[in-house]
């Protein structure tokens, strides 16, 4: 029963989540509407203040970004250290702006979260383009981590992401074959686990071909990194 759950969460991934299946061009137009859990190449990076850089201009290994939600705030603390190409992608957004005004378009009790690139009225937004993955860096899709959504291509996370809001082992890690690569895990939610909880508790429905979608939006208002 839990394969037949992964297998029809995962095809989800593939089609409801990653966009039907993130496409990219060179705006990014990813159709990453990545299910459950789905998606994203490296994406460019702006600068940004020197003091969420070291000297040489990487990305320090703790970075925390604040996700202010039409819910409540979130703080997550990202994994530089062992999930460099997902933070880096995912610092590049936020610096951009592009998470501020997307919806958390997917959330399923006792399994995830997952937002990053649809807009309330459930039209995708340009991505980046995709990144590889990293899910063989030794973190687990455990409660309250954060992961890159993606398609059933391994390798095709771009902007989108999820919250565990469940120990998720079937997400993890097992072989680097298209079954078994799993869903990278590059942070993990350090304040607001209780915001996570009260939007994965919503009501939801069928939207724009979607289901999953919770019936109110539930908008990033605000999204930036804070130290």
């Amino acid at each position: 029963m839990k394969q037949a759950l992964a297998l029809m969460l995962i095809l989800a991934f593939g089609t409801a989540g990653c966009g039907a299946a993130e496409t990219t061009t060179n705006s990014g137009s990813a159709t990453q509407q990545e299910t459950t859990k789905t998606e994203t190449t490296e994406a460019t990076q702006k600068n940004t203040p020197s003091e969420k850089k070291t000297s040489s201009g990487d990305i320090m290994s703790n970075p925390k970004v604040l996700i202010e939600t039409s819910k409540g705030n979130i703080t997550i603390e990202l994994d530089a250290e062992n999930a460099p190409i997902s933070t880096k992608n995912f610092i590049a957004y936020v610096e951009d702006g592009f998470y501020e005004g997307t919806i958390f378009h997917r959330v399923i009790p006792n399994f995830m979260v997952q937002g990053g690139g649809m807009n309330p009225d459930m039209s995708e937004k340009a991505n980046k383009g995709k990144i590889q993955n990293e899910a063989n860096n030794g973190l687990k899709n455990e409660r309250g981590t954060l992961a890159m959504a993606r398609t059933p291509d391994p390798h095709s996370a771009s902007s989108q992401f999820f919250v565990n809001v469940a120990d998720n082992s079937f997400l993890n890690f097992k072989s680097e074959t298209p079954q078994g690569w799993g869903y990278a895990v590059f942070g993990k939610v350090t304040d607001g686990m209780d915001i996570v909880d009260a939007i994965v508790g919503v009501k939801t429905g069928n939207r724009g071909g979607h289901q999953d979608v919770p019936a109110e939006p539930i908008t990033m208002d605000k999204v930036t990194v804070v130290e």
